[in-house]
């Protein structure tokens, strides 16, 4: 069954169980989910025509953005999960032959730069869901202010948690302009999703003050 398709209570249960997958990637993508959703009820909740008339053209393309990020995070929730699996039975290939090593070896490679491709997507739309949710903040129903900040939060909290899983992929590889090209986005990301996250925590903190 699609990780995606279960109960709310019956995906923790996996979560915490002893199978290493649905793991942090598959939580750090639904994070993601809750993010963009949040500002997408931000969003909704400030469609009125008479109380947000100046900025409501700008309140339907954030909300148009966070609906496609929200898609496309859903389906990482699984892919996360997907491409771990990948990994785990590559694994379990065969390797008694030098060509049973050398198939075993190549697949095994091949599933890591995979597994680290997919949570650094992550991590880049968790970023842009990041920077809607501080968009809406502003702008959006006063009386939801508090659930674009924690969509803000909880992208920010994504974000860093995809880098994590891509990083810990990358010291199985042995590719190195690809550890080294990887490792470069990472820090891009990193970067600029720490200055959204300063930019976000000083405007919350300026209207809880």
């Amino acid at each position: 069954m699609m990780l995606v398709k279960k109960t709310v209570r019956s995906f923790i249960s996996e979560l915490a169980s002893d199978s290493a997958a649905p793991g942090g990637g598959s939580a750090s993508a639904l994070t993601g989910c809750l993010a963009a959703a949040l500002t997408k009820m931000v969003c909704n909740l400030s469609l009125d025509e008479k109380k947000f008339k100046e900025a409501l053209p700008e309140i339907k393309t954030i909300c148009e953005q966070a609906s496609i990020l929200l898609e496309r995070l859903i389906s990482a929730v699984d892919e996360d999960a997907n491409a771990f699996n990948e990994v785990m039975n590559a694994y379990k290939l065969p390797k008694t032959t030098e060509e049973e090593k050398g198939i075993r070896l190549e697949t095994i490679q091949n599933s890591l730069k995979k597994a680290s491709l997919m949570p650094l997507t992550v991590a880049g739309d968790c970023l842009e869901a990041l920077k809607l949710s501080q968009q809406i903040l502003p702008i959006g129903n006063p009386n939801a202010v508090s659930d674009a900040a924690v969509a803000g939060l909880m992208a920010y909290a994504a974000v860093q948690g995809a880098l994590c899983n891509v990083k810990i992929n990358l010291g199985f590889i042995k590719d190195a302009e690809f550890v080294n090209e990887t490792r470069e986005l990472i820090n891009e990301i990193n970067a600029e999703s720490k200055k959204e996250n300063a930019a976000m925590e000083a405007a919350i903190s300026k209207i809880f003050s």
